[in-house]
């Protein structure tokens, strides 16, 4: 991740934005992020709510189950909003946004500017238009088809901080198997080099 402060750069990504005639009006520091591919654009991992407008690039939005269930919520490319749910309310511990490909942001911070985001009606229409539309695709979404293996997986990438796994039992109760299967697939993954054992019934992804 990369982050730009070159005003010159920021104020050439707002004019080809097809916001811009919103975002010009208002008074909020602006910069770019740029993300290389699988990157985390957002997840429950980070501290700093932001608003982003994908300005270059894609990304992939999922929900993710305590049980590793993966749900594809959407795939957002050029204009997608991203933060546009964190004003109003507070962070999903479920919701990922994964870069897609090489991905370039306009960015700025929701909580430094929460009041005068509130404030703007003409702002405040574009997250209804974009609020609706993800709701409306949120009706006909499907659980992707997973193994246990997968679901172990996602559960490591998205639902384990750091990618470490802490405690056999528990993860297991959280995956809806047994501990004996968790404790499998982990050796199984161990001698792939997937995942290493770091401390008694600890794993991490690689």
């Amino acid at each position: 991740m990369e982050k730009i402060y070159d005003q010159k750069k920021v104020a050439a990504c707002i004019a080809k934005s097809k916001y811009h005639a919103v975002l010009d009006t208002m008074d909020l520091d602006f910069y770019l992020i740029k993300y290389e591919k699988g990157e985390f654009v957002s997840s429950p991992f980070q501290n700093t709510l932001l608003f982003q407008i994908v300005e270059q690039g894609s990304i992939n939005i999922y929900l993710i189950r305590d049980d590793g269930t993966r749900y594809c919520l959407s795939n957002g490319t050029t204009d997608y909003f991203l933060g546009d749910m964190d004003i109003f309310y507070p962070r999903s511990g479920s919701i990922y946004a994964e870069a897609a490909e090489t991905l370039t942001c306009i960015a700025f911070s929701i909580e430094k500017h929460r009041d005068m985001l509130l404030s703007n009606s003409r702002f405040l229409t574009l997250i209804c238009n974009s609020l609706s539309s993800k709701i409306g695709a949120m009706t006909t979404i499907e659980a992707a088809p997973a193994s246990l293996t997968e679901r172990v997986m996602s559960y490591m990438k998205y639902k384990c901080e750091d990618n470490t796994l802490k405690g056999i039992e528990r993860s297991a109760f959280h995956l809806h198997c047994s501990a004996r299967q968790l404790q499998r697939i982990l050796n199984q993954k161990e001698t792939a080099g997937s995942v290493t054992k770091i401390g008694k019934g600890t794993y991490r992804l690689v």
